[in-house]
């Protein structure tokens, strides 16, 4: 009941969207976005007053230490002036792995910033693990099989890839990728933010158990991020609240 709750309250919320709002794009961490924003507000309490454009160049520096070059990152972020969304694009083309996540979520706070400001109209920002695009977000689905020490035939998956592709289409969603795996398949999605996710991969299970009943009406969706083996059979254990089938034991990472 509490699932349903949470479920139903996330559901009203994107019903009462505005239509200026945002999606982050690009899959990137939970954990580093939340890190990103809890520094981002220490650097704004700390340094209101500095002007981070004149301290642009130091993000082309490569003596300039990390944690140096995130708060110029973030001071660039608040500051509204094209100058410094120019700045932020071009240090996003060069990035490395340590800092190109960090430049990803500036990019497009700025430019939140700078849309707010010629418009004179509050944007809205969504991010999820997994990403989006345009006004969809991307969701992890697991389609779980009855038969957990089994793969699925290849007729099977086809009417699994077929019918989920003809589920997404009403909802104006997008098939990315399907893998399947002994016990379980698992696919990456697009789908509007008000699209009923439930029922839309309810009504695939729905419709592919009509030839054979082969899948768990259970399903494992999340926007956080790739799950994976391991994670994926730990829930299903959870949820079954039983010992995994011979064979299907979790393994070392």
């Amino acid at each position: 009941m509490e699932d349903e709750n949470i479920y139903n309250d996330i559901q009203k919320i994107f019903e009462d969207l505005p239509d200026n709002f945002n999606i982050l794009e690009e899959q990137i961490d939970l954990e580093i976005q939340m890190e990103y924003f809890e520094f981002s507000k220490k650097v704004r309490e700390e340094g209101a007053e500095n002007d981070y454009l004149q301290f642009a160049g130091e993000l082309f520096v490569s003596e300039t230490v990390i944690n140096r070059k995130k708060e110029i990152l973030i001071g660039l972020a608040g500051t509204d002036d094209v100058k410094a969304y120019r700045a932020l694009e071009k240090f996003l083309e060069q990035a490395d792995s340590d800092l190109r996540s960090w430049a990803v979520l500036a990019v497009q706070e700025n430019r939140m910033l700078i849309q707010t400001s010629l418009l004179d109209e509050q944007q809205f920002f969504i991010s999820t693990g997994l990403g989006g695009k345009g006004k969809k977000l991307r969701y992890y689905v697991v389609f779980i099989n009855r038969n957990l020490n089994r793969m699925l035939t290849k007729t099977q998956q086809k009417l699994v890839k077929d019918e989920l592709i003809f589920g997404l289409k009403p909802e104006d969603g997008e098939f990315e990728t399907i893998d399947f795996s002994e016990g379980f398949s698992a696919s990456q999605v697009l789908l509007p933010v008000t699209a009923d996710i439930r029922q839309v991969f309810g009504n695939v299970v729905e419709e592919c158990n009509q030839y054979g009943d082969f899948l768990e009406e259970d399903m494992i969706i999340t926007n956080v991020k790739v799950l994976s083996r391991n994670e994926i059979l730990d829930i299903i254990n959870k949820q079954n609240n039983l010992e995994l089938p011979d064979g299907m034991e979790e393994e070392d990472d």
